[in-house]
């Protein structure tokens, strides 16, 4: 009979038998990539440096694409490692050669595409646009522009979107620059070095505001998909898993409101408006640059957003006065400054530490569980037409099934103040409730154009990076000041700061 040790060993025996089945069985069968990512607990993604993608903003690296990747990465439950190349032939290269996971383009479908990668659409749409600097002629068509040259990124794919042959027998030459985005191409035809440019529409809308001699001609084609693309080598796991998270959360309204985030405020600034805004920042906004510095710092605020404000305000004219006796660079009604402190509204110095200490104030009384950004574009809109008003469109949009703690839900029923069907059921009555969704619009756009004056190497910095970095967690736009009591009950401030029409 066997004794114990002899069966313990048999059974040892056994087991390795198995083990050894079962590694020749594992060595015969690759894991799928989507296996191999959960091992490695890491995602490796390349994108570029441009609006549409990616970007460092005031909270760090963000874009739209670049936060749908984020909560990919949290979906999978692993880390996510971007590599920041210089320019798309750079991106496609290296999906070609499988040394990424999945990349971030902005680029859409098209022949080259499919036949190339694994693809799946990003939620956003855009067409192939001819742009031209003012002074041009205008183009009507591809046939107005024989014997011209037409500029665009290389590896943009916007020549396959078009009819005519892009090869030495067209009538167009077709310059496709290595090392260039879109915005490189638009900054040439601002100043006139380009005379005609096709550039993807989203990325127009993104950078039109900045170059504000370019005009739009005609489209190419109509709107197609932009896509995150997957090596062809590679197995379809990642893509699938990709498609069923973009699914959802189109599905669930995250990306709808993503898109509001970083487009839903684009039109916002007609070409007057830009040029006029860019004059000013040269001229007015230099005199008390530092002030909002000094006064942003104080109140742990990014000083181009309270200039931003400044500038919607009285467009930085410390003398600014208002019909309804609002005054001052900041604009600040008699009441909000008696509250906050301020005893001559029209001392620059004093105007300028009142609004920043305002906006802490109503940015306080904006619920805790509202994410960034959209935290701040109610406190903006409570700065315009009090919180009171604010929280009236926010109980109308609740009671309308929508979701009272985002921004793109509440702007629609913010203009219902003004009718009195709607504002007759309100708390707080009638307002004008227009004028604060443009409020809110107007500075998000003011203050993009000063982060990119004020950061002119943010893009060139992010090229000089390591190529895998971690994409760390973000701090909030603005946190309470030192000192700041929150004012209790009194409505006497629901109609502060209202919105003053721009002129000059």
């Amino acid at each position: 009979m066997p004794t114990n040790v002899q069966l313990r060993l048999k059974l040892i025996g056994q087991r390795a038998i198995i083990f050894s089945i079962a590694l020749l069985v594992l060595g015969c069968s690759r894991p799928s990539t989507l296996q191999e990512i959960r091992a490695e607990g890491v995602l490796h993604v390349i994108t570029r440096a441009a609006p549409s993608t990616y970007f460092e903003g005031r909270d760090g690296k963000t874009g739209y694409d670049i936060e749908l990747a984020k909560m990919f990465a949290d979906e999978l439950g692993v880390e996510l490692r971007l590599r920041v190349a210089a320019d798309n032939s750079e991106i496609l290269s290296v999906l070609d050669r499988d040394f990424a996971h999945m990349g971030l383009s902005g680029l859409p479908a098209g022949p080259d595409m499919s036949s190339r990668f694994h693809s799946v659409a990003n939620g956003i749409r855009a067409k192939s646009v001819v742009v031209y600097n003012r002074n041009s002629d205008r183009p009507e068509s591809l046939e107005s522009l024989h014997g011209k040259s037409l500029h665009l990124v290389a590896d943009s794919n916007h020549y396959t979107q078009s009819t005519a042959p892009a090869d030495e027998s067209s009538p167009i030459k077709w310059n496709q620059h290595k090392g260039m985005d879109a915005a490189g191409i638009l900054a040439r035809v601002e100043s006139g070095d380009f005379s005609y440019a096709v550039v993807a529409s989203n990325e127009l809308e993104l950078n039109h505001v900045f170059f504000p001699k370019v005009k739009r001609a005609f489209s190419l084609n109509e709107s197609t998909d932009i896509l995150w693309l997957f090596p062809g080598e590679q197995d379809e796991s990642l893509m699938k898993a990709a498609r069923d998270f973009l699914a959802k959360v189109e599905a669930n309204g995250t990306m709808e409101q993503l898109a509001e985030r970083f487009y839903g405020h684009l039109d916002q600034l007609n070409y007057v408006g830009a040029r006029t805004f860019l004059h000013q920042v040269e001229n007015r906004l230099p005199k008390y640059e530092e002030l909002f510095q000094e006064h942003a710092n104080a109140y742990n605020l990014d000083w181009r957003l309270l200039a931003a404000i400044g500038y919607q305000e009285s467009h930085w004219r410390p003398n600014a006065v208002s019909p309804t006796g609002v005054r001052g660079l900041m604009m600040l009604t008699r009441n909000t400054a008696s509250h906050i402190g301020v005893s001559n509204r029209l001392d620059v110095e004093e105007s300028i530490r009142g609004g920043a200490k305002y906006f802490t104030i109503v940015h306080r009384k904006v619920p805790e569980r509202i994410p960034e950004p959209d935290k701040t574009w109610f406190a903006l809109a409570s700065y315009n037409v009090g919180w009171g008003h604010v929280e009236d469109a926010r109980r109308l949009t609740q009671g309308a099934g929508k979701d009272p703690d985002r921004w793109m839900d509440v702007k629609e029923f913010l203009p219902l103040l003004a009718q009195k069907e709607w504002y007759t059921k309100t708390r707080f009555g009638y307002a004008r409730g227009h004028e604060p969704v443009l409020y809110v619009q107007n500075i998000r756009r003011y203050y993009d154009v000063l982060a990119w004056m004020t950061e002119p190497d943010t893009i060139a910095d992010a090229r000089k990076k390591p190529w895998f970095e971690r994409i760390e967690g973000r701090e909030p736009i603005v946190s309470p000041g030192p000192g700041i009591s929150t004012p209790g009950p009194d409505q006497g401030l629901s109609e502060e700061l209202g919105y003053l029409p721009p002129t000059l």
